[in-house]
């Protein structure tokens, strides 16, 4: 027997958030490279709050967990490096001097990678790989060895509050997320300053490539993954090798998705900049020119992610043995599915889903948020019922059996004989017979209802049995 699909409540639904977290601000991540020592400054926290406590609560890492009053995130930066060859990679983050003349910035970091993105950095599910969020008595906070102290990096343990981690091994082409956070604040205005220095057996034997310094050229940054209503994205001509001196400039998009640019967005020699808005997703290329006639070019693909939905169910399964629902949501994106508040998993198919009203929540993988828990109805039944008066199991029925057509259920003892008969208005079998208890035994039943088959109605007919167990 199968029947054709099964709506939530009989409806298309459009999903209600629980919550919803935008993307990090590690979007606009800063590359850098192991050839030079870079000096740097944070001051403020950026457009998204990068520890939402409704999101962020297990990372073991600069979390506010339920403190959500805690102010963890003062003045951050995010940078963004890959590893040019394999071996060992670490850095020195170390405080300086604000314009008082006093070092008053205790700088706390989180590394995150290999290769994740920063949806999954904003939803909690890319975890740091290596933190410190210790009170630190020395100037530099960092990954490998404290240049001050000599102090060997310990392991990363959630918790642990490291003043140093252990170095970091890498392969050739990861690229790893850096944020730099500055617990303590002057709160007098003035940016606070460090300076990121990248150290280990790679840098030491090869500094110019130990890191992949072409990143820097990638001008417009890597590619993004933004979530609908996320603060406008600018992306910058003037980051290029070219620097200020630029003729010209044409701003163009693919919208096709072949890779080639065919919509010119703006051009001329002052259009340095192009500001990009939720949600226009699509890859965004420019093209400079210089007064010496060198051009340079570059693209970028921005996504934006939003609701998971519209959302369906279909029935794959149902009154038998297995009820089997596939979850199905319309319009592209990358979900997590759970069901009757079970564990998240990547397939939309559950399976063995017990009979009447079950709930589904879908959640963005790229930290753009869940729905709310969304009813929908297995037709089905229960192979056992307890009618002691206790109230649960005390009647038997088709559950879900309001939605089919015409539906009436018959109900025998072992031997045939008819013992009651049931319509979808009907409370169910209370176990009885001209008012008699009947005794625990094995009960057959059978279904007829009325579907449709190549545009005719056809009557459906189901045979089973449950159990009475007193």
């Amino acid at each position: 027997m199968k029947r054709g699909l099964l709506w939530f409540l009989g409806i298309l639904v459009l999903p209600a958030w629980v919550g919803a977290q935008n993307s990090p601000d590690c979007r606009s991540a800063i590359p850098v490279c192991a050839d030079s020592v870079l000096t740097w400054f944070a001051d403020g926290s950026g457009d998204v709050d990068d520890f939402d406590p409704d999101v962020i609560r297990q990372s073991g890492c600069l979390e506010k967990g339920s403190n959500i009053s805690a102010n963890i995130e003062n003045n951050t930066s995010w940078f963004v490096f890959r590893a040019g060859t394999d071996g060992q990679i670490g850095f020195d983050i170390q405080a300086l001097p604000s314009a008082s003349g006093v070092i008053t910035a205790e700088w706390d970091f989180a590394l995150y990678g290999p290769d994740v993105d920063c949806g999954s950095i904003s939803s909690g599910a890319a975890q740091p790989i290596r933190c410190n969020y210790e009170v630190n008595n020395t100037a530099y906070t960092g990954i490998g060895v404290n240049p001050e102290n000599g102090q060997e990096g310990a392991p990363f343990i959630k918790g642990s509050q490291n003043t140093y981690d252990e170095w970091l091994d890498v392969r050739a082409g990861e690229v790893y997320y850096l944020l730099i956070n500055n617990y303590n604040t002057n709160f007098d205005g003035d940016p606070e300053p460090f300076t990121l220095t990248f150290t280990g057996s790679s840098v030491e034997a090869d500094q110019d490539n130990a890191l992949d310094c072409t990143l820097r050229d990638e001008f417009l940054g890597l590619d993004i993954a933004a979530c609908i209503g996320d603060p406008d994205i600018v992306l910058s001509a003037l980051n290029s090798p070219a620097g200020p001196d630029v003729t010209n400039v044409t701003w163009s998009l693919d919208t096709d998705g072949d890779g080639v640019p065919d919509r010119i967005l703006a051009d001329g020699p002052t259009e340095t900049t192009y500001t990009v808005s939720s949600p226009n997703s699509g890859r965004y290329f420019v093209e400079i020119l210089t007064s010496t006639a060198q051009t340079y070019t570059d693209d970028i693909e921005i996504i934006f992610y939003g609701v998971p939905g519209p959302v369906r169910v279909d029935v794959l399964s149902e009154l038998s043995d297995s009820n089997d629902v596939e979850i199905v949501v319309l319009g592209g994106g990358s979900y997590e599915y759970s069901v009757n508040g079970g564990p998240f998993q990547d397939s939309p198919v559950f399976t063995d889903l017990p009979p009447g009203e079950n709930t589904v929540v879908v959640n963005d993988t790229n930290g753009c948020g869940a729905t709310a828990p969304i009813p929908f109805l297995v037709v089905g039944y229960p192979k056992f019922f307890t009618p002691n008066g206790d109230g649960i199991h005390d009647a038997w029925n088709i559950q879900g059996i309001e939605t089919l057509t015409d539906p009436v259920v018959f109900i025998f003892d072992r031997y045939g004989k008819l013992l009651k008969q049931l319509d979808e208005t009907s409370a169910g079998w209370d176990g009885t017979f001209n008012g008699r208890p009947m005794p625990s035994s094995d009960y057959w039943f059978r279904l007829e209802y009325a579907s449709l088959e190549n545009g005719q109605q056809v009557t459906e007919v189901l045979r089973s049995h449950f159990s009475l167990k007193r």
